[in-house]
């Protein structure tokens, strides 16, 4: 009995210290991932349309995105952030109205296929561009990604991705705008093709109701929470009558305006948006209870970064919901959910929590479905395939 005790006495002891060991790499690593990249914030599931499973491609999405790391280009091309921050700041002087635009063409890019810098490619004879989907019509910014493109052509050449561009160059903005700053991972790469009829079937559309938007932001893996949260972005920039104008006057096909609207904020619209009006209409001005005369003011120059503005980043948005104000038809719809109503009290009156949870989901906005290496290519123009 003695010479088969020793050898079963060796193989538990053998097994014990590797069950240890393989513990204690599984500690080692879950404390890294949480103290360094945000990884595991960042990887989320990407549900299908279809059905709650998980598809093929949101487990490869799930792998690739632990290939990002945090300042990626630290060897490459080590100013690559700040040859971004710097030229969008630059611009940013010159044109202040560049500032919702690049927050807004970064959300079109990442919601469609993910962050892939789809939106900026042209149309050729092989690709419908998504900027012809009916709800990219109006963006704007994509001389800016080609400027920031060329001034990192010049200094890193074949490097950095106009995946990388785009959110770097939001994130800039959300803080120009007085919003909050948020790490993000780099080693995007970009896609060789654009969805121009995926982008008109799955954009949220500004005349949703609420079941649909929220089915549409959970199909990206966004919860009720995270979708009043990235809403909030609508506090800046400029929305076109031709998206609302129904709201004021043929509601639902009944020749009547739609009777959520508060009657004085209607009549404000109204003066801004007549029948044949094809003007624009500042989100922030008509949050707040200014004049007509002072609406005309401020739609021809919305300064982003002055001291209102800096201070009442996404929360105007919020207080105008709960005085039935929203502009959008969308927009109002979150004050209709038990979930959405909540969350949009508690950002109207805690501009902390709000920052916190905006810049939690712009960071998930930004890891949504990346090409990582051997995936994807680097656009020597952001507006053609290499």
């Amino acid at each position: 009995m003695t010479p088969l005790i020793l050898p079963k006495l060796t193989l538990m002891l053998l097994v014990l210290s590797l069950l240890l060991s393989f513990d204690q790499h599984n500690h080692t690593t879950t404390n890294n991932n949480n103290n360094t990249t945000f990884n595991l914030i960042n990887t989320i599931p990407i549900h299908s349309f279809s059905g709650g499973s998980v598809s093929l491609s949101a487990i490869n999405n799930h792998y690739s995105q632990s290939l990002l790391q945090y300042d990626f280009y630290r060897d490459s091309c080590p100013h690559a952030e700040r040859i971004v921050r710097s030229t969008i700041h630059r611009l940013h002087k010159s044109t202040p109205s560049l500032i919702p635009a690049i927050i807004r063409l970064a959300f079109h890019d990442c919601f469609i296929q993910g962050c892939d810098a789809s939106i900026l490619l042209d149309d050729d004879d092989y690709i419908d561009s998504e900027k012809e989907s009916p709800l990219n019509g109006n963006l704007k910014g994509f001389d800016v990604i080609e400027t920031i493109k060329s001034n990192l052509e010049e200094a890193c050449p074949g490097i950095v991705s106009c995946a990388d561009i785009v959110v770097l160059a939001a994130r800039d903005c959300v803080v120009l705008a007085g919003g909050p700053f948020y790490p993000l991972n780099t080693g995007r790469r970009d896609g060789s093709n654009s969805f121009a009829d995926i982008a008109t079937d799955e954009l949220p559309s500004p005349y949703a109701d609420l079941s649909q938007i929220i089915a549409s932001f959970k199909s990206r893996g966004f919860d009720e929470r995270e979708m009043v949260t990235l809403l909030g972005a609508h506090n800046i920039g400029v929305i076109h009558c031709k998206f609302f104008k129904n709201r004021l006057y043929n509601f639902s096909g009944t020749n009547e305006p739609d009777p959520s609207l508060d009657t004085e904020f209607l009549n404000v619209l109204r003066s801004r948006c007549n029948e044949t009006d094809a003007m624009s209409t500042s989100t922030s001005a008509y949050a707040s209870h200014a004049s007509p005369s002072s609406l005309i003011e401020e739609q021809q120059e919305i300064t982003m970064d002055s001291e209102k503005s800096v201070s009442n980043f996404g929360m105007l948005y919020y207080r105008s919901l709960l005085h039935s104000k929203g502009i959008l038809y969308a927009d109002q719809q979150l004050m209709e959910g038990e979930k959405t109503k909540y969350w949009v009290h508690k950002y109207a009156s805690n501009p902390s929590l709000f920052h916190q949870d905006f810049a939690m989901a712009m960071m998930k906005l930004s890891d949504l479905q990346v090409l990582t290496m051997p995936m994807g290519q680097i656009r020597r123009s952001c507006s053609k395939v290499a």
